[in-house]
């Protein structure tokens, strides 16, 4: 069990807590040697490993890979790969218990280093929320992985034209250290069970291991000055200029954070994007509505079979 890191006590949720959650037969695997993060150990999915693309799947806030269960089965079954991390700070990835150490140049480097340790190649990204704030700056560092985007409820964070649903959300977090995850979803998302919902507070004994998750909404760029802003901006150019590879993009109707006039505007830059399904009963976490749409998707994409 690691101590520290940075000087900061590292918190790792016992395993015990995610025994027997519901719709989630998956096997985690870790990785404890990233250069950058000595002494931190980072959980992922990874099914149907000998799969034709690999979809990363990268979660926001205050989820973890729990949120793609429903998703994975339908891109395993297309014959893909499936790699999904939990972010440090979130689902089985340990936690160091000093918020300020989670900035946005820490999670992008996180997330820079696990594709190159695991090797990750014709990679489809699958993100949302802060999935896609950070997911979509890493193309253009490492194109020759990237083949496609799936991109969802999010935001590019250029520093300019966050609306205020976001910055309420983020007065909300600020007064509520020790956020309930599985009553937000419940209230997000009515159709989980109580027992679903409850999964999402299963990396969360106590407000101790919820760093992160406090931090997720002051790490948006939201001044042209901020961390990440600079490297969004050049994402967002790279994206509508140079993105040679495939992509789709669906907007939860129902958002109340991130309209979906955002995700529109994100589709319509992005180089050979089409403009994105409307899935009209879907809220922010779409991927809780993401059975149907997700073979809609799959189609739209049309990947090649490169076998």
């Amino acid at each position: 069990m690691p101590q520290n890191f940075k000087g900061s006590e590292v918190l790792r949720t016992p395993d015990e807590r995610f025994a027997n959650l519901p719709g989630f037969p998956f096997t985690p695997f870790y990785l404890d040697a990233l250069p950058s993060f000595s002494g931190l150990r980072m959980h992922y999915l990874n099914e149907n490993p000998e799969g034709r693309y690999t979809f990363l799947c990268l979660h926001g806030e205050p989820t973890w890979s729990y949120l793609y269960r429903r998703m994975i089965p339908i891109f395993t079954e297309a014959g893909h790969q499936v790699v999904a991390p939990d972010f440090f700070g979130f689902g089985r990835s340990d936690k160091p218990e000093e918020d300020s150490l989670y900035t946005f140049d820490f999670h992008r480097q996180s997330l820079i280093e696990f594709i190159t340790a695991l090797d990750l190649k014709n990679i489809v990204m699958v993100c949302q929320d802060w999935g896609g704030v950070l997911g979509l700056t890493l193309p253009m560092d490492m194109p020759e992985r990237f083949v496609g985007l799936f991109v969802m409820d999010t935001l590019i964070g250029n520093g300019e034209g966050i609306p205020q649903s976001f910055f309420d959300w983020r007065n909300y977090m600020r007064s509520t250290p020790d956020l309930d995850c599985a009553k937000l979803l419940k209230r997000a998302c009515a159709h989980l069970t109580d027992e679903e919902a409850v999964a999402y507070n299963a990396p969360f004994p106590d407000a101790r291991y919820k760093a992160g998750v406090r931090r997720f909404p002051e790490l948006v760029p939201d001044n042209p000055n901020a961390q990440g802003a600079d490297i969004s901006r050049r994402a967002e150019k790279w994206l509508n200029e140079n993105w040679s590879g495939k992509a789709v993009a669906v907007a939860g109707m129902q958002d109340p954070v991130l309209p979906p006039d955002m995700l529109r505007a994100i589709a319509a830059n992005i180089k050979n994007c089409p403009p994105p399904l409307e899935v009209a009963e879907a809220g922010h976490f779409v991927q809780e509505w993401g059975v149907d749409f997700t073979r809609r998707a799959l189609d739209i994409l049309d990947l090649p079979d490169f076998r």
